[in-house]
């Protein structure tokens, strides 16, 4: 009997607020009838690169919404409570997390996932999502809809609306929750690129990557824990959203970081409840080794020399650390350098004059400063004044050629003048 099988049992044998799956829309536990005993059966494709069992999935540059590796990545597919992702988009863009709702009557079907909530209690927003994403909460994701839209109706239409604007062009809703129902649907490739999106919002991805919560708006405070199995396979794993009915099978969205490096990764329709754990860990375990750590700074590299002010000659800017960032192959780095162009004394050698920017694929990958390669004294008064005529040499030039020309002019003038005078005087 699995963990979550066990948690829901005593629930019920000791009278425990249903916190957990007690009832199904997104997460009934009978499994589908290709599930048996014994090792899992042999895919259907054979995968260049990871061994993945589930019918579709995908693998994506959480940074860049690049494409690692997918297979049916566009097939329109059942995709179960990993619908609530969108659920969770809307809300968290019409709804103040602080916000207390009351909760609204909601008839769950066997098997679904729920919190429990009785109408009319007093719930915050933030409690809602927690248990919208950990526990897969019909529920919240009912009660989510109403006090954002004023009815399910006009909140599915918020959540086709949203798809609609993000580009997600194999993707349709017709309820919050995940229940199997025509037109709702949506894509492997399509749950990566929302997933992407929500995991720009800071909220969201604490949420995604809780292992527990505490809500703290019920009375009296309840304590939940994620039904996503996937957070306690890595240390690095980062969430998101699990999902299953009858129809749609075991579907999961994953997450994970390393290195600066973010995956997302999906799993549709998946043989077993095991193997859509294993699935996603063997996509982001495969995705990960396509990366390398290479050394694009190295430490002591000259990137600038200012020139410095009136005692002439060049400071050169070194790097002060060497910087390692992470590429897969195809991908190139690209440095970009701030610093002054002139710089004056006193300057002590170290100090920090500028900045190495490294970008891969258009994102910044890491910033080291430029320090000073050897100090410099501060300008004398000769050097000043030398450097001031250095710099307005041309200046002064045209300022003496201008007397100069005055001064002739002025000459040839008081000569004819005085050529005049005698003239009269004879």
């Amino acid at each position: 009997m699995s963990r979550r099988r066990v948690g829901v049992l005593l629930a019920v044998l000791l009278g425990a607020p249903a916190l957990v799956a007690v009832a199904g829309a997104a997460e009934p536990s009978p499994g589908k009838a290709h599930q048996g005993k014994g090792k899992p059966a042999a895919p259907k494709h054979k995968s260049p690169g990871p061994q993945v069992l589930a019918k579709s999935w995908a693998l994506i540059d959480g940074r860049t919404g690049e494409v690692l590796t997918s297979h049916a990545g566009d097939e329109r597919l059942l995709t179960a409570s990993t619908t609530k992702l969108m659920t969770a988009y809307v809300a968290m863009h019409d709804l103040p997390m602080k916000k207390i709702v009351k909760a609204r009557p909601y008839e769950y079907e066997y098997g679904e996932s729920v919190m429990g909530l009785q109408a009319g209690e007093r719930v915050s927003v933030r409690d809602l999502l927690y248990g919208l994403i950990l526990l897969s909460a019909g529920d919240a994701a009912n009660t989510l809809a109403i006090d954002s839209a004023g009815s399910v109706k006009k909140f599915v239409a918020q959540m086709n609306r949203h798809a609609a604007a993000l580009g997600l062009t194999n993707t349709h809703y017709a309820n919050p929750v995940g229940l199997d129902q025509k037109g709702n649907y949506s894509s492997a490739l399509d749950l990566a690129a929302l997933t992407e999106e929500l995991e720009k919002d800071p909220a969201f991805a604490k949420i995604a990557d809780a292992r527990e919560a505490t809500l703290t708006s019920l009375h009296p405070k309840r304590k939940i824990k994620t039904i996503n199995e996937l957070l306690e396979m890595a240390p690095w794993v980062t969430g998101v959203k699990t999902g299953h009915t009858w129809k749609a099978g075991y579907v999961l969205v994953g997450s994970g970081s390393r290195h600066g490096i973010p995956l997302i990764s999906v799993a549709i329709d998946a043989p077993t409840d095991e193997t859509r754990f294993s699935d996603n860990l063997e996509l982001l375990e495969w995705g990960f080794r396509q990366y390398h750590r290479q050394k694009v700074l190295k430490k002591g590299e000259e990137l600038a020399s200012p020139t410095i002010s009136y005692s002439g000659g060049e400071l050169p800017l070194v790097v002060a650390n060497s910087l390692k960032v992470a590429m897969h192959g195809g991908q190139h780095a690209e440095i970009t350098v701030d610093a002054p162009r002139k710089v004056s004394g006193p300057i002590r050698r170290g100090a920090r004059l500028g900045t190495a920017t490294v970008s891969v694929a258009g994102l910044r990958a890491g910033t080291v400063p430029l320090v000073a390669n050897r100090s410099i004294p501060a300008a004398s008064s000769f050097d000043k004044a030398r450097g001031w005529i250095g710099e307005h040499l041309v200046l002064l030039a045209v300022a003496g050629c201008a007397i100069l020309i005055g001064a002739i002019l002025l000459g040839r003038s008081i000569r004819r003048i005085r050529r005049g005078k005698r003239v009269e005087q004879k």
